[in-house]
């Protein structure tokens, strides 16, 4: 479980910063190499790259290099970790504001039955 955590929180910790989810936006329509997914931030190349490292490690990116080009991919499996934990605590919230709902629903028809004349 730890390391689920802390793959998780590295997972987040990538997807937090908006040049990273730049990159992947760009790259969810394809491949792309480093210098087209820096191209359009405001850092330098070796800044872009750190960003890559941090998507990689993340899991979210892979990168081959093929002579001096280095192409990267996204790692579309890597988001559904995010998506099957935030869908967890969105289940759980719902089931907890139908209990609440259900709850007030009980009280406003106790509410309904004491003989006031109001």
């Amino acid at each position: 479980m730890l390391n689920q955590i802390s793959d998780l929180d590295r997972l987040f910790h990538a997807l937090a910063d908006p040049a990273r989810r730049a990159m992947l936006e760009r790259l969810s329509r394809g491949p792309a190499p480093v210098s087209e997914l820096a191209r359009p931030l405001p850092m330098s190349l070796p800044a872009a790259m750190q960003h890559l490292g941090v998507l990689e490690a993340a899991g979210l990116v892979r990168s081959a290099k093929v002579g001096r080009v280095r192409t990267c991919t996204i790692e579309p499996r890597a988001l559904s970790q995010a998506e099957r934990w935030i869908n967890a605590r969105r289940i759980e919230w719902e089931h907890r504001l139908d209990r609440l709902g259900e709850y007030l629903k009980t009280l406003e028809n106790e509410g309904d039955g004491n003989g006031s004349d109001d």
